[in-house]
């Protein structure tokens, strides 16, 4: 009998270990196809929908989504609004930073954007250690570093085109640099924020996620009515964009079971290596080019992992 029980347990733990490993790579080519679909939609150079309405249909799609996903559950003690609460917090840091890339483009070039943006890998990994008093220790660091390094080297030209020149210039203004100090430090907040509510709470993940989806809907179609958007809510939209907000409302529940079950190091990882995705569908559709800077990014990457989760 107990031959068969530990046969059965090692079974289950096989396919939860198989499980999550489909759900990290999923995650991974969500978030590395996420800028070829972009550029799949554009026509003539430019974005011809609304980023607001994009952000307000991938909201609702996500607390769609967890509802259903709730029904399927036993039924649970009900929740009180000191549950819910915490909530808003996250959801008001996060519509702030999609707002901030937005206006974040008036004072800096997007190739500047890119670069810089992946600062946020340390603003996130040192908010993660000092608020949830995580000792990450010295290899750890040295891991997350190279994380950093890997995304501003694949940023600063991993990619070129046949007629692009070498280099890349960037362009960044006082203003600019101070709201990206701000999106960078609101982004790792907002992560570690809410991985600390997900976790201090014993409530079911669909039930959380209705939560936040609940209050980032609420937010997101506030700051959409009150910029308005040119033309109708659906204007400009595709085949493409309904893919963008499925994925991306997928995407998004994935990351709720990652900051659940695991942690945000976990989320900068599949960060890092949607690279490759990236990389492999530019090359693939566009007829980019891969250069130095990106195998030096994947050998960045691939360094990182075996010094954080190497066996020590």
């Amino acid at each position: 009998m107990g031959m068969f029980g530990n046969a059965a347990g090692s079974a289950n733990s096989l396919l939860h270990r198989g499980l999550w490993a489909l759900m990290l790579l999923l995650s991974v080519a969500i978030y590395g196809s996420h800028a070829p679909l972009l550029t799949l939609c554009k026509v003539d150079g430019a974005i011809p929908f609304s980023s607001t309405s994009v952000v307000v249909l991938v909201e609702l799609t996500k607390l769609a989504l967890s509802l259903l996903l709730l029904l399927a559950e036993p039924r649970a003690a009900a929740p009180s609004w000191r549950h819910a609460a915490p909530f808003a917090l996250s959801a008001l840091l996060y519509a702030a930073n999609n707002n901030l890339v937005v206006h974040m483009q008036l004072f800096m070039d997007p190739s500047t954007f890119q670069v810089l943006s992946n600062l946020k890998l340390a603003s996130t990994a040192l908010l993660y250690s000092v608020l949830l008093r995580r000792r990450l220790g010295a290899r750890r660091w040295l891991a997350l570093l190279l994380l950093l390094a890997a995304g501003l080297a694949y940023s600063c030209g991993g990619l070129r085109g046949a007629r692009d020149p070498a280099g890349t210039r960037l362009h960044l203004t006082p203003v600019g640099l101070l709201l990206l100090c701000i999106y960078c430090l609101i982004s790792g907040l907002s992560a570690v924020y809410t991985e600390a509510i997900l976790k201090s709470q014993a409530l079911p993940l669909s039930l959380q996620n209705i939560f936040l989806y609940f209050f980032g809907v609420l937010l997101n179609l506030l700051g959409s009515l009150w910029s308005g958007t040119e033309g109708g809510f659906l204007e400009g939209f595709s085949p493409w964009v309904l893919l963008i907000v499925l994925s991306q409302a997928l995407n998004g529940l994935i990351m709720s079971v990652v900051m659940k079950h695991s942690s945000n190091i976990t989320r900068l990882f599949v960060i890092s290596c949607s690279i490759l995705v990236n990389a492999l569908l530019s090359v693939a559709l566009f007829n980019l080019q891969l250069t130095l800077l990106f195998f030096m990014a994947v050998a960045c990457i691939g360094l990182a992992v075996h010094l954080y989760y190497g066996v020590t």
